[in-house]
């Protein structure tokens, strides 16, 4: 999330717009950095998930201060308390969940379904999908990102469950044949994707006849300025790259998902925003724009949601 560190190598000038594989290799990074941390811990140890989420989003930049020179941690907004620690099966899953919502409370999955979770990261949501749809049905969870995938499958060892596999490519082009799975989740990760309508596609042709879309994800409540499009931070974050809800809505219209609707769950206050933009380096913003005015831009500007949609 946007307040999480990370490096600085790669980086774009502030105003200067990224391209498509610019932004991928800065999320895949991103999201990399933090799965090599989580990884070099001890295994076995789930007692403190916070400590090792902190740990995570410190090892993006060593605690040195290359990202903007803050090596306090604030407590992200956005991904904190959105699952009871008592009921996951990894503790260390639930320190690498980078995401915005609890997809798997409300995709209402049953016994004998498989599911599909798009950018599965350390692989939380796989897991407790697992549980949900156990027995008979499988978990499958795609990531771009090795050192995610090492992470997500070392957490399901620990967590003994079998019925997960994690896949490795795009959500852009899922290496799984046509209506494979009954529901597709996500959390807050269709929003990192320069190509939405692949991924929705996707998910329309890897789902069964009947089958859910169902994702947590940042949507824009209103247009953010131009010039912010190029923060690096901000589409690491999930906010740039974040659709309108009502162009969500028609994306999935056009992909062939009937039904498609947009709740809001979550909105931020901005206490929270100031909480991100104390660690946002100012060299990444435009020029003329500190921290505060970055605050006034994106005040009421984003808030998280459920996605739903159904496949005829």
């Amino acid at each position: 999330m946007l307040i999480r560190q990370f490096s600085n190598q790669g980086v774009a000038m502030a105003g200067v717009q990224m391209s498509d594989e610019q932004v991928r290799e800065a999320v895949r990074e991103r999201y990399a950095a933090a799965a090599t941390s989580l990884l070099n811990e001890p295994t076995g140890d789930t007692s403190a998930p916070e400590s090792s989420a902190q740990e995570a989003q410190n090892g993006c930049c060593g605690g040195g201060g290359c990202c903007g020179g803050t090596s306090a941690l604030a407590v992200d907004p956005i991904s904190s308390g959105l699952y009871d620690a008592d009921s996951v099966p990894s503790g260390t899953a639930l320190a690498a969940s980078l995401g915005c919502g609890n997809p798997t409370a409300l995709a209402e999955l049953r016994p004998g379904q498989d599911v599909l979770d798009l950018g599965s990261g350390g692989g939380l949501d796989v897991l407790l999908s697992a549980r949900r749809v156990a027995p008979g049905g499988t978990a499958y969870g795609l990531d771009m990102t090795d050192e995610m995938l090492e992470l997500a499958r070392r957490n399901q060892a620990e967590a003994g469950i079998d019925n997960a596999t994690f896949l490795q490519g795009a959500i852009e082009d899922v290496p799984l044949p046509d209506a494979s799975v009954d529901v597709v989740i996500s959390n807050c990760v269709i929003n990192l994707s320069t190509d939405k309508d692949a991924v929705l596609r996707e998910a329309f042709r890897v789902l069964r006849p009947g089958g859910r879309f169902a994702v947590s994800d940042i949507v824009l409540l209103r247009p953010i300025a131009a010039e912010l499009q190029g923060v690096v931070r901000l589409w690491t974050g999930c906010i740039s790259g974040a659709l309108r809800s009502e162009e969500f809505v028609d994306k999935l219209t056009a992909a062939g998902f009937e039904d498609a609707e947009v709740e809001v769950t979550r909105g931020y206050t901005r206490d929270d925003l100031t909480g991100m933009a104390e660690v946002t380096d100012a060299i990444e913003l435009p020029e003329g724009m500190g921290r505060s005015e970055l605050v006034d831009a994106l005040d009421g500007a984003f808030a998280s949601a459920f996605v739903r949609a159904r496949k005829p």
